[in-house]
């Protein structure tokens, strides 16, 4: 999988960030036994702490959890992955929200939008 970093935000914000998509989007399943520090590190060309540190981060949220000699897997918790889902789906919102009503609509033209669009790609 390709990692693509941009400068001004810290690596292993980034890092969080996309395994937490990898994660969302199933790249990653739920179970799935993640490759070890050293590999991760490796491929996305990072030093092996900082990976560390991205995987403690991610492991204290929940999402991958350590098998003290099997190494780190993806949570299988339902709950915590379709709060995963949630906020995420909730920082998009908030995002797309944030720009529509930069180029001027209000709330009920922003649903009335959403809805149009829901209904084309169904």
């Amino acid at each position: 999988m390709e990692w693509n970093f941009k400068d001004g935000i810290p690596i292993y914000t980034q890092i969080i960030d996309e395994m937490t998509m990898r994660i969302a989007s199933s790249a990653y399943e739920p179970g799935d036994k993640l490759p070890s520090v050293r590999e991760l590190a490796l491929d996305a060309g990072v030093n092996p702490n900082t990976m560390q540190r991205a995987l403690a981060e991610l492991e204290r949220r929940g999402l991958v959890y350590s098998e003290r000699t099997s190494g780190r897997f993806v949570t299988k918790e339902e709950a915590v992955l379709k709060d995963l889902h949630e906020e995420l789906a909730k920082k998009y919102f908030e995002e797309l929200t944030e720009k529509l009503r930069k180029i001027g609509m209000d709330d009920n033209a922003i649903k009335s939008s959403v809805n149009k669009w829901m209904k084309e790609i169904k």
